[in-house]
């Protein structure tokens, strides 16, 4: 028989394969709506974006239509394994599942029994942006008060910034960069890493006329599809922020009767900015008069001016202050009146999805201390601020990440992950860095292998996820690995467990207020972009008084991720300024590391992911450092020699790419090598830093102070 499919409904139809709808689960502002080609064996094979996805719009990344080749992948973990050596030595016996959540069970309860239950640590994050299949764990979290996960790594300095100045998580519908005149694409390769940003700009561009400006610190793809390419320092987004905002109050581009009514303190802000000139900015960013000059006119006289505003520049030490001075020149311009105007960081806030019962939240104590997932390092080599001044972790969990290759300080994580004491187990899809430092590795399902639910940060629907193929009978989801731990460790008679994927996704619709999971599989997606005015503040910001906030109130504002009070402030908090200005808490290069460090995100692979299919690893290459000919001249170094790259954290090994990509003085090394691709086999992260973005955290990796040197090994 042969079929068709909407959303895994079988239709005998003339066809040799049916299409399944998906979304897709990984950690990118995207999520986009997926077709998958199914054939009759119950195989995967094209994967393409949804036409009918008005985001999405038929076009998602080359790693995610290759994803046959990752489902399929001869190195893919397909049996529970118990470590037979030495941690890291790569000796392993297969046991049986029941074993191995024996093993887990035990260990967890030991470790409570000697230290206390905040002894076990359950650690995750965005491997699958399925609500399902990734947060459960934190309903075993709560359930057996165990430590508690600050989740920092990723969001945090790029989400305060913007509410700092909004007060909410929202903006213009996304989908309005199709209909705008100019499309500033800032701090975000949008061709790596957000590739439906560039339909639609591209798509105003061909109907519109369309400027597409891209603000960077290097000549990335994205960058080479601007008609205005601006490449900054690192670290200085706020200054060029502050002169074009200088020159819209010189030269007449701001909205002063917008302000008037919208904002805090124009005033103040025009007054602030009279010595933030472009030969000010011009002298900080490394960008020329005349290119900050053009670029202020441009948006000051194009009203319908889009902000895409990006998570990369946010990823520095004064990340929080770039994003909130990039968000106020929208302000300053007015933009936010029209169709196509204004800034939009993410709509994260316009869901209101009730995950409480998923996440049992009710179960959780406030007494519970809470870690930092970016000091994993510092947590586990016993670091005391880091452990909240309590005991070790001697137990662990893991789903979804594999910190020991994105974590920061990573000799501090791996020399962690080696202690005789600590138990670890790793459910995942490859052995990855961290799996090879596991107790017990299990092996997890892929997307198309279960069901979940997801929402899209950077754009505005709900999309179900439905299991699409049979796993390979020895894999298992996330939830069942949560289920099976709650009966051995007693505690699945508690509020939320006990319900399978699809049960517990109609919960999560039900008390949200959504249609069922019935609806979602005939419809595929649910639209919840706000109206108009919502979208656009058009009844005011979301602040108490309804005006934008210039002068920012950095300690006490609420934010998506703010720290618990047990937590506090962090970060060099107290120097954060009254206005947009440049703050350089940065690591600024000096005469011991004279250069400034990116670990900006490759288009092949997605942070670990994708690194393990021989395409992509094909596309990349090998791990190399991006370096102008200048500098390469200066210190002897020819395209391909293997140099050294380090600060005082550590130091690595890897090929040289002599390229005018980047500026002189600004080092790329772009995508998310395994450690284990590395020459000396330590990955990146060994140079990055864990001390927090203040004033609310956030991991700093591109913001890294190194010194350079051709290897003489």
């Amino acid at each position: 028989m042969k079929y068709t499919n909407i959303m895994n409904i079988a239709t005998p139809i003339q066809a040799k394969s049916r299409v399944g709808h998906t979304a897709c689960p990984h950690d990118c502002p995207s999520t986009c709506a997926l077709e998958v080609d199914l054939t009759e064996d119950g195989r995967i094979g094209r994967v393409r974006g949804a036409n009918d996805h008005s985001y999405t719009a038929g076009v998602i990344c080359a790693k995610v239509a290759r994803y046959a080749e990752r489902l399929y992948h001869p190195d893919r973990l397909m049996k529970p394994l118990r470590r037979a050596g030495a941690k890291g030595e790569g000796r392993w016996q297969e046991i049986s599942w029941d074993d191995a959540l024996d093993e887990i069970a035990e260990a967890f309860v030991k470790a409570e029994a000697r230290d206390g239950s905040e002894a076990i640590w359950p650690y995750f994050y965005a491997g699958t942006m399925g609500w399902v299949q990734r947060d459960s764990i934190e309903r075993l979290r709560h359930a057996k008060r165990y430590s508690g996960f600050f989740s920092s790594i990723c969001t945090n300095p790029a989400w305060t910034g913007f509410t700092m100045a909004t007060g909410v998580l929202r903006g213009p519908d996304p989908r309005e960069m199709g209909r705008t005149d100019c499309v500033v694409i800032w701090g975000t390769n949008a061709v790596a890493t957000q590739v439906n940003v560039m339909t639609h700009a591209i798509r105003s561009r061909k109907e519109r006329g369309a400027k597409i400006v891209v603000v960077d610190i290097y000549d990335n793809p994205t960058m080479k599809q601007a008609d205005m390419a601006l490449i900054v320092k690192p670290g200085t987004d706020a200054a060029l922020a502050c002169a074009v905002m200088h020159i819209a109050f010189r030269d007449g581009y701001a909205d002063r009767d917008y302000m008037a009514k919208y904002a805090d303190d124009p005033a103040g802000l025009e007054e602030h900015l009279k010595s933030k000139t472009p030969a000010w900015a011009a002298g900080i960013t490394g960008l020329s008069v005349d290119e900050i000059e053009a670029f202020a006119k441009l948006v000051g006289t194009t009203k319908k001016t889009y902000f895409r505003l990006g998570y990369g520049f946010t990823r520095q030490r004064n990340g929080a202050i770039a994003m909130h001075a990039a968000a106020s020149i929208a302000t300053v311009l007015g933009s936010w009146q029209y169709e196509g105007g204004g800034a939009f960081h993410s709509n994260s806030d316009i869901f209101r999805m009730d995950a409480s019962e998923l996440t049992g939240r009710a179960m959780k104590d406030q007494d519970i201390r809470m870690i930092d997932q970016s000091q994993i390092g510092r947590a586990l080599t016993g670091d005391a601020v880091a452990l909240r001044h309590r005991g070790p972790v001697t137990a662990m969990l893991i789903q979804n990440t594999n910190p020991v290759n994105i974590a920061p300080e990573q000799r501090l994580v791996k020399r962690g992950f080696a202690r005789s004491d600590l138990f670890v187990a790793v459910h995942e899809q490859f052995m990855t860095d961290t799996a090879d430092m596991a107790d017990i590795v299990i092996p997890a399902t892929m997307f198309v292998e279960h069901d979940d639910i997801y929402r899209a940060g950077g754009q505005n629907h709900i999309l179900l996820g439905p299991k699409l193929v049979e796993p390979p009978p020895t894999v298992r989801s996330n939830l069942f690995v949560i289920e099976e731990l709650a009966k051995r460790l007693g505690i699945a008679d508690r509020t939320g467990f006990g319900f399978s994927a699809r049960e517990m996704i109609d919960r999560v619709l039900s008390r949200s207020g959504l249609p069922d999971y019935d609806y979602f599989l005939e419809h595929k997606w649910f639209d919840r972009q706000p109206d108009f005015e919502a979208a656009h503040f058009v009844n005011g910001f979301a602040h108490p008084d309804g005006k934008f906030r210039f002068r920012p109130d950095w300690t006490n504002q609420p934010a998506p991720n703010r720290p618990p009070a047990s937590v506090g402030l962090l970060g060099p908090h107290v120097e954060l300024p009254e206005f947009p200005d440049q703050v350089d808490v940065i690591e600024v290069a000096d005469p011991e590391h004279p250069f400034r460090l990116a670990t900006s995100p490759s288009r092949n692979f997605l942070n670990s992911s994708f690194a393990e299919t021989k395409t992509s690893r094909q596309k990349e290459g090998r791990p190399e450092v991006m370096i102008n000919p200048t500098d390469a001249e200066a210190l002897e170094i020819a395209h391909g020699d293997l140099v050294c790259v380090g600060n005082g954290r550590g130091d690595i090994r890897l090929h040289a790419r002599v390229t005018t990509e980047v500026k002189p003085g600004v080092l790329i090394a772009e995508g998310l090598w395994p450690n284990k691709a590395h020459v000396d086999g330590e990955g990146i992260n060994v140079l990055t830093g864990a001390d927090p973005v203040a004033p609310y955290g956030g991991a700093a990796v591109h913001d890294n102070k190194v010194w350079l040197r051709k290897d003489v090994a």
